[in-house]
Protein backbone atom coordinates (compact mmCIF):
# COMPACT_ATOMS: atom_id res chain seq x y z
CA UNK A 1 0.00 0.00 0.00
CA UNK A 2 1.03 3.51 -1.12
CA UNK A 3 1.61 6.91 1.41
CA UNK A 4 -1.70 8.15 0.26
CA UNK A 5 -1.93 10.59 3.20
CA UNK A 6 -4.83 13.22 2.15
CA UNK A 7 -7.18 15.45 4.53
CA UNK A 8 -10.34 14.71 6.43
CA UNK A 9 -13.49 15.85 6.28
CA UNK A 10 -15.31 16.35 9.77
CA UNK A 11 -18.11 15.28 9.73
CA UNK A 12 -19.36 16.30 13.74
CA UNK A 13 -17.61 18.11 16.56
CA UNK A 14 -18.21 16.83 19.77
CA UNK A 15 -19.60 19.55 22.40
CA UNK A 16 -17.30 20.52 25.41
CA UNK A 17 -14.47 19.52 23.55
CA UNK A 18 -10.97 21.21 22.43
CA UNK A 19 -12.43 21.55 18.62
CA UNK A 20 -15.91 23.56 19.78
CA UNK A 21 -13.62 25.42 21.58
CA UNK A 22 -11.48 26.19 18.46
CA UNK A 23 -14.92 26.86 16.37
CA UNK A 24 -14.25 24.04 14.20
CA UNK A 25 -17.46 22.83 12.45
CA UNK A 26 -18.37 20.14 10.77
CA UNK A 27 -17.49 20.39 7.01
CA UNK A 28 -13.68 21.46 8.03
CA UNK A 29 -10.78 19.12 6.94
CA UNK A 30 -8.03 18.36 9.17
CA UNK A 31 -4.87 18.45 6.98
CA UNK A 32 -1.97 17.97 9.52
CA UNK A 33 -0.61 17.34 13.17
CA UNK A 34 2.19 18.51 14.00
CA UNK A 35 3.30 19.28 9.92
CA UNK A 36 2.58 15.91 9.40
CA UNK A 37 0.20 14.53 6.63
CA UNK A 38 -2.12 11.85 8.29
CA UNK A 39 -3.07 8.41 6.51
CA UNK A 40 -5.39 6.47 9.16
CA UNK A 41 -6.64 7.07 12.07
CA UNK A 42 -3.51 4.78 13.65
CA UNK A 43 -1.35 7.83 12.65
CA UNK A 44 -3.92 10.34 13.97
CA UNK A 45 -3.87 9.01 17.48
CA UNK A 46 -0.05 8.92 17.77
CA UNK A 47 0.10 12.45 16.16
CA UNK A 48 -2.51 13.50 18.88
CA UNK A 49 -1.07 11.47 21.68
CA UNK A 50 2.03 14.28 22.97
CA UNK A 51 0.42 17.31 25.26
CA UNK A 52 1.84 20.34 23.12
CA UNK A 53 0.81 19.64 19.07
CA UNK A 54 0.24 22.00 15.83
CA UNK A 55 -3.11 21.28 14.24
CA UNK A 56 -3.68 22.79 10.53
CA UNK A 57 -7.49 22.61 9.27
CA UNK A 58 -8.60 23.86 5.94
CA UNK A 59 -11.99 25.95 6.80
CA UNK A 60 -15.11 25.07 4.52
CA UNK A 61 -14.48 28.20 2.93
CA UNK A 62 -11.19 27.29 1.96
CA UNK A 63 -9.50 29.16 4.50
CA UNK A 64 -6.55 27.32 6.31
CA UNK A 65 -6.42 27.92 10.17
CA UNK A 66 -3.17 26.82 12.02
CA UNK A 67 -3.55 26.07 15.99
CA UNK A 68 -0.79 25.52 18.99
CA UNK A 69 -2.67 23.45 21.46
CA UNK A 70 -1.94 22.72 25.06
CA UNK A 71 -3.74 19.68 26.57
CA UNK A 72 -3.13 16.81 28.73
CA UNK A 73 -1.46 13.53 27.51
CA UNK A 74 -3.82 11.51 25.07
CA UNK A 75 -6.66 14.33 25.55
CA UNK A 76 -9.13 13.99 22.24
CA UNK A 77 -9.84 16.99 20.27
CA UNK A 78 -13.53 15.67 19.97
CA UNK A 79 -13.43 15.20 15.99
CA UNK A 80 -15.40 12.78 14.26
CA UNK A 81 -14.78 11.67 10.82
CA UNK A 82 -16.47 9.96 8.07
CA UNK A 83 -15.23 6.32 8.90
CA UNK A 84 -13.54 4.93 11.96
CA UNK A 85 -10.22 4.00 10.06
CA UNK A 86 -10.12 7.36 8.60
CA UNK A 87 -9.01 5.76 5.41
CA UNK A 88 -10.21 3.21 2.46
CA UNK A 89 -10.51 -0.16 3.56
CA UNK A 90 -8.04 -2.91 1.95
CA UNK A 91 -9.70 -5.23 0.05
CA UNK A 92 -8.89 -8.94 -0.05
CA UNK A 93 -7.16 -10.11 -3.43
CA UNK A 94 -7.46 -14.04 -2.56
CA UNK A 95 -9.96 -16.38 -4.08
CA UNK A 96 -10.62 -18.69 -1.89
CA UNK A 97 -11.75 -21.80 -2.47
CA UNK A 98 -13.97 -22.05 0.81
CA UNK A 99 -14.95 -17.98 0.96
CA UNK A 100 -18.58 -17.62 2.16
CA UNK A 101 -18.98 -14.28 0.61
CA UNK A 102 -18.74 -15.87 -2.68
CA UNK A 103 -21.33 -18.27 -1.54
CA UNK A 104 -23.67 -15.47 -0.64
CA UNK A 105 -27.29 -15.22 -2.41
CA UNK A 106 -28.11 -12.47 -5.00
CA UNK A 107 -29.74 -9.34 -3.98
CA UNK A 108 -28.11 -8.88 -0.43
CA UNK A 109 -26.83 -5.49 0.94
CA UNK A 110 -24.28 -3.99 -1.08
CA UNK A 111 -22.00 -3.83 2.27
CA UNK A 112 -21.96 -7.90 3.03
CA UNK A 113 -20.58 -8.70 -0.67
CA UNK A 114 -17.30 -6.52 0.45
CA UNK A 115 -14.25 -8.61 1.38
CA UNK A 116 -12.12 -6.97 4.01
CA UNK A 117 -8.66 -8.08 4.70
CA UNK A 118 -7.36 -4.73 6.36
CA UNK A 119 -4.89 -5.30 9.09
CA UNK A 120 -6.28 -2.35 10.58
CA UNK A 121 -9.30 -3.70 11.17
CA UNK A 122 -7.95 -7.08 12.61
CA UNK A 123 -6.60 -4.59 15.32
CA UNK A 124 -9.51 -2.55 15.89
CA UNK A 125 -12.41 -5.09 15.33
CA UNK A 126 -10.99 -8.64 15.49
CA UNK A 127 -11.20 -9.22 11.95
CA UNK A 128 -9.18 -12.33 10.65
CA UNK A 129 -6.73 -11.30 7.92
CA UNK A 130 -4.28 -13.02 4.98
CA UNK A 131 -1.44 -11.25 5.28
CA UNK A 132 -1.34 -11.52 1.56
CA UNK A 133 -1.97 -7.90 1.20
CA UNK A 134 0.77 -7.02 3.21
CA UNK A 135 3.53 -4.65 2.06
CA UNK A 136 7.04 -3.27 3.41
CA UNK A 137 5.30 -0.07 4.39
CA UNK A 138 2.19 -1.63 5.68
CA UNK A 139 4.34 -4.29 7.65
CA UNK A 140 6.71 -1.03 9.01
CA UNK A 141 3.31 0.61 10.48
CA UNK A 142 2.12 -2.44 12.05
CA UNK A 143 5.48 -2.55 13.61
CA UNK A 144 5.49 0.77 14.15
CA UNK A 145 2.17 1.42 16.64
CA UNK A 146 2.33 -2.10 17.85
CA UNK A 147 -0.68 -3.23 16.72
CA UNK A 148 -1.05 -6.15 18.87
CA UNK A 149 -2.90 -9.01 19.00
CA UNK A 150 -3.82 -9.15 15.56
CA UNK A 151 -5.72 -11.69 14.48
CA UNK A 152 -4.61 -14.00 11.52
CA UNK A 153 -6.62 -16.41 9.03
CA UNK A 154 -3.59 -19.42 8.59
CA UNK A 155 -5.78 -22.20 7.66
CA UNK A 156 -2.30 -24.08 6.13
CA UNK A 157 1.34 -23.75 6.55
CA UNK A 158 2.46 -25.72 4.01
CA UNK A 159 3.50 -23.06 1.41
CA UNK A 160 1.71 -25.38 -1.61
CA UNK A 161 -1.38 -25.79 0.23
CA UNK A 162 -2.10 -22.53 1.47
CA UNK A 163 -1.61 -21.18 -2.02
CA UNK A 164 -3.97 -23.53 -3.33
CA UNK A 165 -6.61 -23.16 -0.62
CA UNK A 166 -6.32 -19.07 -1.13
CA UNK A 167 -5.51 -19.32 -4.64
CA UNK A 168 -3.02 -17.01 -4.42
CA UNK A 169 0.99 -17.47 -5.29
CA UNK A 170 1.85 -15.30 -2.75
CA UNK A 171 0.48 -16.64 -0.20
CA UNK A 172 2.85 -19.44 0.80
CA UNK A 173 5.04 -17.08 3.20
CA UNK A 174 2.86 -17.34 6.49
CA UNK A 175 5.32 -18.85 8.50
CA UNK A 176 7.96 -16.41 7.62
CA UNK A 177 5.45 -13.51 7.96
CA UNK A 178 4.30 -14.77 11.55
CA UNK A 179 7.92 -14.90 12.32
CA UNK A 180 8.14 -11.28 11.60
CA UNK A 181 5.35 -10.02 13.40
CA UNK A 182 6.59 -12.29 16.64
CA UNK A 183 9.87 -10.56 16.72
CA UNK A 184 8.81 -7.38 16.52
CA UNK A 185 6.67 -7.98 19.79
CA UNK A 186 3.35 -8.88 18.14
CA UNK A 187 1.01 -11.67 19.07
CA UNK A 188 -1.23 -13.68 16.83
CA UNK A 189 -4.50 -15.45 17.49
CA UNK A 190 -4.93 -17.66 14.66
CA UNK A 191 -8.12 -19.54 12.64
CA UNK A 192 -8.07 -22.20 9.91
CA UNK A 193 -10.65 -23.05 7.96
CA UNK A 194 -11.18 -26.42 7.83
CA UNK A 195 -11.91 -27.95 4.43
CA UNK A 196 -12.66 -32.25 4.36
CA UNK A 197 -10.05 -33.29 2.01
CA UNK A 198 -7.43 -30.24 1.69
CA UNK A 199 -6.29 -28.73 4.77
CA UNK A 200 -7.50 -31.74 7.53
CA UNK A 201 -5.54 -34.90 8.41
CA UNK A 202 -2.17 -34.88 8.00
CA UNK A 203 -2.14 -30.74 6.56
CA UNK A 204 -3.85 -29.82 10.23
CA UNK A 205 -1.20 -31.69 12.08
CA UNK A 206 2.30 -30.46 10.20
CA UNK A 207 -0.23 -26.69 10.53
CA UNK A 208 -0.89 -27.73 14.89
CA UNK A 209 3.19 -28.23 14.74
CA UNK A 210 4.49 -25.65 13.13
CA UNK A 211 2.49 -22.65 14.63
CA UNK A 212 3.34 -24.25 18.22
CA UNK A 213 6.69 -22.89 17.58
CA UNK A 214 5.36 -19.28 18.17
CA UNK A 215 4.15 -19.91 21.76
CA UNK A 216 3.45 -17.76 23.92
CA UNK A 217 3.45 -15.12 21.22
CA UNK A 218 0.89 -16.96 19.20
CA UNK A 219 -2.32 -16.73 21.60
CA UNK A 220 -4.29 -19.48 20.59
CA UNK A 221 -5.01 -21.19 17.22
CA UNK A 222 -9.10 -21.86 16.14
CA UNK A 223 -9.99 -24.66 14.24
CA UNK A 224 -14.05 -23.76 12.85
CA UNK A 225 -16.11 -26.26 10.38
CA UNK A 226 -15.72 -25.18 6.33
CA UNK A 227 -19.59 -23.19 5.46
CA UNK A 228 -20.94 -24.55 2.52
CA UNK A 229 -24.14 -22.68 0.61
CA UNK A 230 -26.18 -23.92 -2.02
CA UNK A 231 -24.58 -20.89 -4.00
CA UNK A 232 -21.46 -22.87 -5.23
CA UNK A 233 -22.48 -22.56 -9.01
CA UNK A 234 -19.06 -21.99 -10.87
CA UNK A 235 -17.25 -22.25 -7.57
CA UNK A 236 -14.57 -25.80 -6.61
CA UNK A 237 -16.87 -28.76 -5.41
CA UNK A 238 -16.66 -28.44 -1.26
CA UNK A 239 -17.63 -31.23 1.27
CA UNK A 240 -19.03 -30.51 4.62
CA UNK A 241 -18.20 -32.54 7.82
CA UNK A 242 -20.01 -35.71 8.60
CA UNK A 243 -20.09 -37.77 11.32
CA UNK A 244 -16.75 -39.49 10.85
CA UNK A 245 -14.56 -36.51 9.45
CA UNK A 246 -15.48 -34.43 12.29
CA UNK A 247 -14.65 -37.15 14.86
CA UNK A 248 -11.39 -36.97 13.46
CA UNK A 249 -10.96 -33.82 13.09
CA UNK A 250 -11.73 -33.48 17.11
CA UNK A 251 -8.93 -36.56 17.60
CA UNK A 252 -6.35 -34.36 16.16
CA UNK A 253 -6.73 -31.55 18.25
CA UNK A 254 -7.51 -33.09 21.44
CA UNK A 255 -3.90 -34.92 20.79
CA UNK A 256 -2.25 -31.88 20.63
CA UNK A 257 -4.08 -30.23 23.81
CA UNK A 258 -2.91 -33.06 25.65
CA UNK A 259 0.71 -32.51 24.35
CA UNK A 260 0.85 -28.71 25.19
CA UNK A 261 -0.65 -28.91 28.26
CA UNK A 262 1.74 -30.83 29.53
CA UNK A 263 4.83 -29.29 27.47
CA UNK A 264 3.63 -25.36 27.87
CA UNK A 265 0.82 -25.28 29.79
CA UNK A 266 -1.87 -24.22 27.66
CA UNK A 267 -4.17 -26.66 25.22
CA UNK A 268 -3.19 -23.92 22.43
CA UNK A 269 -5.33 -25.25 20.19
CA UNK A 270 -9.56 -25.30 20.04
CA UNK A 271 -12.11 -26.52 18.51
CA UNK A 272 -15.36 -24.88 17.13
CA UNK A 273 -18.59 -26.43 18.80
CA UNK A 274 -19.82 -27.57 15.47
CA UNK A 275 -17.05 -30.40 15.05
CA UNK A 276 -18.10 -31.93 18.67
CA UNK A 277 -21.78 -31.33 17.54
CA UNK A 278 -21.68 -33.15 14.70
CA UNK A 279 -19.55 -35.83 15.63
CA UNK A 280 -21.46 -36.68 18.80
CA UNK A 281 -18.60 -36.53 21.04
CA UNK A 282 -18.68 -34.77 24.34
CA UNK A 283 -18.12 -31.39 24.58
CA UNK A 284 -14.88 -30.00 26.70
CA UNK A 285 -15.50 -28.74 30.44
CA UNK A 286 -16.15 -25.00 31.06
CA UNK A 287 -12.30 -25.76 32.88
CA UNK A 288 -11.06 -26.74 29.46
CA UNK A 289 -11.39 -23.86 27.41
CA UNK A 290 -8.78 -21.67 29.23
CA UNK A 291 -10.69 -19.02 29.89
CA UNK A 292 -12.27 -18.98 26.57
CA UNK A 293 -10.10 -16.65 24.79
CA UNK A 294 -11.95 -17.15 21.30
CA UNK A 295 -15.35 -17.08 21.94
CA UNK A 296 -16.25 -14.96 19.59
CA UNK A 297 -15.30 -17.55 17.14
CA UNK A 298 -17.55 -20.31 18.17
CA UNK A 299 -15.28 -22.22 20.23
CA UNK A 300 -16.90 -23.02 23.59
CA UNK A 301 -19.67 -20.63 23.63
CA UNK A 302 -22.20 -23.97 24.20
CA UNK A 303 -20.18 -25.02 27.33
CA UNK A 304 -20.25 -21.37 28.68
CA UNK A 305 -23.92 -20.68 28.03
CA UNK A 306 -24.91 -24.22 29.84
CA UNK A 307 -22.44 -23.85 32.60
CA UNK A 308 -23.81 -20.24 33.13
CA UNK A 309 -27.28 -21.38 32.95
CA UNK A 310 -26.55 -24.52 35.44
CA UNK A 311 -25.13 -21.91 38.46
CA UNK A 312 -27.86 -19.31 37.64
CA UNK A 313 -30.73 -22.26 37.68
CA UNK A 314 -28.85 -23.31 41.42
CA UNK A 315 -30.21 -19.19 42.88
CA UNK A 316 -33.10 -18.15 40.78
CA UNK A 317 -37.27 -17.68 42.00
CA UNK A 318 -39.78 -16.85 40.26
CA UNK A 319 -43.55 -15.92 40.75
CA UNK A 320 -44.84 -19.32 39.82
CA UNK A 321 -46.88 -17.96 37.36
CA UNK A 322 -47.63 -20.28 34.22
CA UNK A 323 -45.64 -19.32 30.93
CA UNK A 324 -45.41 -20.64 27.48
CA UNK A 325 -42.72 -19.51 25.26
CA UNK A 326 -41.00 -20.78 22.15
CA UNK A 327 -37.02 -20.44 20.80
CA UNK A 328 -36.21 -20.69 16.92
CA UNK A 329 -32.79 -21.94 16.88
CA UNK A 330 -30.59 -23.61 14.10
CA UNK A 331 -31.01 -27.35 13.80
CA UNK A 332 -27.06 -27.92 14.74
CA UNK A 333 -28.09 -26.32 18.25
CA UNK A 334 -31.80 -28.09 18.46
CA UNK A 335 -30.63 -31.10 20.83
CA UNK A 336 -28.77 -28.62 23.07
CA UNK A 337 -31.31 -26.20 23.13
CA UNK A 338 -33.91 -28.68 24.06
CA UNK A 339 -31.40 -30.08 27.03
CA UNK A 340 -30.93 -26.62 28.53
CA UNK A 341 -34.69 -26.33 28.21
CA UNK A 342 -34.88 -29.62 30.56
CA UNK A 343 -33.11 -28.40 33.19
CA UNK A 344 -35.17 -24.91 32.87
CA UNK A 345 -38.37 -26.62 33.12
CA UNK A 346 -37.05 -29.08 35.88
CA UNK A 347 -36.73 -26.36 37.78
CA UNK A 348 -39.96 -24.27 37.13
CA UNK A 349 -42.12 -26.76 36.21
CA UNK A 350 -45.40 -24.21 35.38
CA UNK A 351 -42.95 -23.26 32.62
CA UNK A 352 -43.30 -24.46 29.17
CA UNK A 353 -40.72 -23.36 26.57
CA UNK A 354 -41.25 -25.53 23.11
CA UNK A 355 -37.56 -25.59 20.64
CA UNK A 356 -37.97 -25.25 17.02
CA UNK A 357 -35.38 -25.93 14.65
CA UNK A 358 -35.47 -23.69 11.90
CA UNK A 359 -33.95 -25.23 8.09
CA UNK A 360 -32.23 -22.58 6.49
CA UNK A 361 -33.60 -22.21 3.21
CA UNK A 362 -31.95 -19.06 2.62
CA UNK A 363 -28.38 -20.56 2.13
CA UNK A 364 -28.92 -23.88 2.01
CA UNK A 365 -29.61 -27.37 4.42
CA UNK A 366 -25.71 -27.44 5.30
CA UNK A 367 -25.92 -23.92 7.19
CA UNK A 368 -27.40 -24.95 9.89
CA UNK A 369 -25.89 -22.24 12.91
CA UNK A 370 -28.39 -19.94 14.44
CA UNK A 371 -26.32 -17.02 13.83
CA UNK A 372 -26.98 -17.61 9.76
CA UNK A 373 -30.79 -18.00 10.34
CA UNK A 374 -32.84 -15.19 8.47
CA UNK A 375 -36.14 -14.00 9.33
CA UNK A 376 -38.08 -15.66 6.10
CA UNK A 377 -36.92 -19.21 6.79
CA UNK A 378 -38.21 -18.35 10.45
CA UNK A 379 -41.70 -17.66 9.57
CA UNK A 380 -41.33 -20.61 6.85
CA UNK A 381 -41.12 -22.71 10.01
CA UNK A 382 -43.43 -21.60 12.81
CA UNK A 383 -46.29 -19.81 10.57
CA UNK A 384 -48.16 -23.35 10.85
CA UNK A 385 -47.43 -24.13 14.39
CA UNK A 386 -49.73 -23.48 17.04
CA UNK A 387 -48.22 -23.24 20.37
CA UNK A 388 -45.83 -20.94 19.92
CA UNK A 389 -46.81 -19.26 23.84
CA UNK A 390 -47.09 -16.10 24.46
CA UNK A 391 -43.44 -14.68 23.09
CA UNK A 392 -40.81 -16.36 20.69
CA UNK A 393 -37.37 -16.23 21.80
CA UNK A 394 -34.16 -15.72 19.09
CA UNK A 395 -30.53 -15.26 19.88
CA UNK A 396 -28.86 -11.62 19.17
CA UNK A 397 -26.66 -13.17 16.74
CA UNK A 398 -29.20 -13.61 14.30
CA UNK A 399 -29.17 -10.08 14.22
CA UNK A 400 -27.27 -7.33 12.44
CA UNK A 401 -24.78 -5.57 14.99
CA UNK A 402 -26.98 -2.90 16.55
CA UNK A 403 -29.75 -3.26 14.59
CA UNK A 404 -32.91 -5.36 14.62
CA UNK A 405 -32.45 -6.06 10.82
CA UNK A 406 -31.65 -10.22 10.04
CA UNK A 407 -29.68 -10.72 6.88
CA UNK A 408 -32.20 -11.02 4.85
CA UNK A 409 -33.45 -7.41 5.54
CA UNK A 410 -36.37 -8.77 7.45
CA UNK A 411 -36.80 -7.31 10.49
CA UNK A 412 -37.79 -7.90 14.18
CA UNK A 413 -41.09 -6.20 13.95
CA UNK A 414 -41.93 -7.79 10.19
CA UNK A 415 -41.17 -11.21 12.27
CA UNK A 416 -43.70 -9.93 14.61
CA UNK A 417 -46.74 -9.08 12.76
CA UNK A 418 -45.81 -12.56 10.12
CA UNK A 419 -45.85 -14.34 13.18
CA UNK A 420 -48.63 -12.56 15.20
CA UNK A 421 -46.72 -12.89 18.54
CA UNK A 422 -43.92 -10.80 20.92
CA UNK A 423 -40.43 -11.29 19.60
CA UNK A 424 -37.77 -11.10 22.61
CA UNK A 425 -34.04 -10.62 21.31
CA UNK A 426 -31.92 -12.85 23.57
CA UNK A 427 -28.56 -12.85 24.90
CA UNK A 428 -25.93 -15.46 24.82
CA UNK A 429 -24.98 -15.41 28.65
CA UNK A 430 -26.65 -18.53 30.33
CA UNK A 431 -27.39 -16.00 33.54
CA UNK A 432 -29.02 -13.40 31.75
CA UNK A 433 -30.74 -15.49 29.09
CA UNK A 434 -32.48 -17.16 31.97
CA UNK A 435 -33.12 -13.84 34.02
CA UNK A 436 -34.81 -12.49 30.34
CA UNK A 437 -36.74 -15.29 30.32
CA UNK A 438 -38.14 -15.17 33.94
CA UNK A 439 -38.81 -11.25 33.62
CA UNK A 440 -40.58 -11.53 30.53
CA UNK A 441 -43.77 -13.54 32.05
CA UNK A 442 -44.23 -9.93 33.74
CA UNK A 443 -43.64 -8.38 31.17
CA UNK A 444 -45.50 -9.57 28.04
CA UNK A 445 -49.46 -9.81 27.74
Amino acid sequence: MKNTYKSHLIVDVLEDSIAKELELEKGDKLLSINGERIQDVFDYRFLLSDEEIEVKVEKANGEVWDFEIEKDYGDDLGLVFETELMDELLKCRNKCKFCFIDQLPPNMRQTVYFKDDDWRMSFLNGNYITLTNISEYDQERMIKYRLSPLNVSIHATDPEVRQTLLHNRFAGKIMEQLGTLVDHGIQINGQIVLCPGLNDGKVLDQTIQDLSTFIPDILSLTVVPVGVSKFRENLPYLESFNEESAREVVEVIEKWQKYYLEKMGTRFVFAADEFYITGKMPKPSYDEYEGFPVLDNGVGMLTKFEYELEEALKEATDNGEAFECSIATGCITEVFMKNCVAKLEEKFPHIKIHVYPIINEYFGEYVTVTGLLTGQDIVKTLKSKQNLGKVLLIAENMLKCGEEVFLDDYTVDQLKSELGVPVLVMPNEGQEWLDKILHAKGEIK
